[in-house]
């Protein structure tokens, strides 16, 4: 191998970028349209943005779509985290088998299945839906996905770490919590941030699982592009994208200083 782009290499990666991040640049451009045609430019305005901050309807389905997201990722963390925990440190138990396609489950399970499965629970057990069913049906599907980023960490993992903090007279849970959690903290930190994100998106499990005064988002822009693209739904796509964005920034730059801290030390 000679290290050199052809020029089939070059235009793969150029039409395979074009084809993922045009269309978002067209949205991010039409939000600031005059026009209330989402697809005739008629100049540039922030009009838009004035009357999405007017709407109470897209207002109440943000608000409610970011209380799920903290509380559910959060949850999921905490749960996903203990659940990683398990499987590495005690490769051998009772029912290890089960627990384990029970964790992973949510992975390779269809969203719809899924939605379906917890809506009959929840009928089932007589559980009125709202802001809680869909809250935890969020933990379910998101609690996976941080098991497995904080279990691949835990993994590499030196344990000789933690048995020396015990050997010096640390108590287990606090060997762990001084010594193994701050070493594994970027990989939590990774897993609330994708139950984070994977709960702002989701729309199929909630719309199974939700009920009167807990539309989220998603469901509110899915059921207003049924009757039409607006430019209102372009501005909150924007500031979404805007969000998403600087939270991947943010965390790009923190965990650099931090390898370049770990470096100097």
């Amino acid at each position: 191998m000679t290290g050199r782009w052809s020029w089939f290499n070059i235009t793969s990666v150029v039409v395979g970028f074009t084809f993922l991040y045009l269309p978002i640049v067209l949205l991010v451009i039409f939000s600031f349209n005059e026009s209330r045609l989402v697809t005739v430019w008629a100049g540039f305005s922030t009009k838009w943005y004035g009357e999405l901050f007017q709407n109470q309807g897209i207002l109440d389905a943000a608000w409610v779509t970011i209380r799920v997201a903290l509380i559910s990722a959060s949850v999921a963390t905490v749960l996903g985290t203990l659940a990683a925990v398990a499987l590495v440190r005690f490769p051998r138990f009772n029912g290890r088998t089960v627990f384990t396609g029970m964790v992973y489950a949510p992975l390779v399970m269809p969203e719809v299945i899924t939605g379906l499965s917890l809506l009959l629970l929840f009928v089932a057990i007589n559980f009125a839906r709202g802001f809680w069913t869909v809250t935890l049906a969020h933990i379910t599907f998101s609690l996976c996905f941080v098991a497995v980023v904080v279990q691949s960490r835990l993994v590499s993992f030196d344990k000789s770490l933690e048995e020396a903090a015990q050997d010096l007279g640390c108590p287990p849970f606090q060997a762990f919590m001084k010594v193994t959690l701050p070493v594994i903290f970027p990989a939590v930190i990774s897993g609330w941030m994708l139950a984070f994100t994977l709960s702002l998106d989701d729309l199929v499990i909630a719309s199974f699982t939700s009920g009167p005064g807990a539309t989220t988002l998603p469901m509110k822009i899915y059921s207003q592009v049924r009757l039409g693209v607006t430019p209102e739904i372009n501005a909150v796509c924007t500031i979404l994208i805007a969000i998403v964005t600087s939270g991947v920034l943010i965390a790009t730059i923190l965990n650099k200083r931090r390898n370049m801290q770990h470096k100097h030390n």
